[in-house]
């Protein structure tokens, strides 16, 4: 499997994605926001770009879409329930879809509400999985839940499928917020030595927008995933949160809520 991560260099700090079979060199492009440069990376690596899949419907993951289907005429594919928020969808998926591209790639569709109610996340199973997860799940984030979404979702999302997929998942996000992600969780865990260790790296030029996480580390940087931790609990009640008890959902809650302020 091929993976090109590309930094879009805009205000919003996406990362675009092609995801290619090494045998037909046949490719998908996920969230193509800069449609030229998918386009010109495809050019130069011999990549001919078959799909588009959406993630959801935000401007920054769609605003591509028409370009590269008018340079390559390949097909869309998105949440069934984005077609009118996605224009020109050609294929809407469902939980549990499994789609093929060329003689390699097999991406399992996977139901992820929270950040909206219509978003998906792209898991690739293989010696290492991958998962091209949007505006869920960022490097040492969540996605907040402002134009569409849903607190309580985003939760389920996280505690009923992302925290039990294999830990060795490669993380693959829709945007790089590494550095202000991670000063957000050592505001909640100073002593977290796995996450001051990573912010230095993250404060180097060029890191953060070529990094590539996995759950395994997540888990340990992770504010959203590290919802039992003493240190963050009581540093939720120290900044003025409260919490109706010590319950991993109202946990998650009051950090969505603090992080949206940060």
């Amino acid at each position: 499997m091929i993976v090109k991560q590309i930094y879009t260099y805009n205000n919003y700090r996406n990362f675009n994605y092609l995801l290619a079979c090494p045998i037909t060199r046949e490719a998908v492009a996920i969230d193509p926001l800069a449609s030229d440069l998918c386009l010109k990376e495809a050019a130069e690596d011999g990549l001919k770009i078959v799909a588009i899949i959406n993630t959801h419907e935000h401007f920054d993951h769609i605003g591509g879409n028409e370009a590269i289907v008018r340079n390559t005429g390949c097909k869309i594919y998105a949440h069934k329930n984005a077609k009118n928020s996605i224009p020109n969808i050609d294929y809407g998926l469902n939980a549990g879809d499994f789609v093929k591209f060329g003689k390699s790639i097999e991406i399992e569709i996977l139901d992820t509400p929270g950040h909206t109610m219509s978003h998906l996340c792209l898991l690739v199973r293989g010696e290492h999985n991958s998962l091209f997860c949007g505006d869920t799940l960022f490097n040492a984030g969540a996605g907040n839940c402002h134009n569409g979404g849903d607190p309580i979702s985003l939760y389920e999302t996280f505690y009923n499928q992302l925290i039990k997929l294999e830990k060795n998942t490669k993380i693959y996000p829709g945007h790089d917020y590494l550095k202000n992600n991670l000063e957000f969780t050592l505001s909640l865990e100073p002593e977290n030595k796995k996450a001051i260790d990573l912010l230095t790296k993250a404060k180097s030029e060029d890191f953060s927008i070529n990094y590539v996480s996995s759950l395994k580390n997540e888990l340990n940087i992770n504010t959203f995933f590290r919802l039992k931790e003493t240190s963050i609990i009581n540093s939720i009640i120290d900044k003025g949160e409260e919490l109706k008890d010590n319950s991993p959902m109202e946990v998650f809650l009051a950090l969505r809520r603090l992080r949206n302020n940060w």
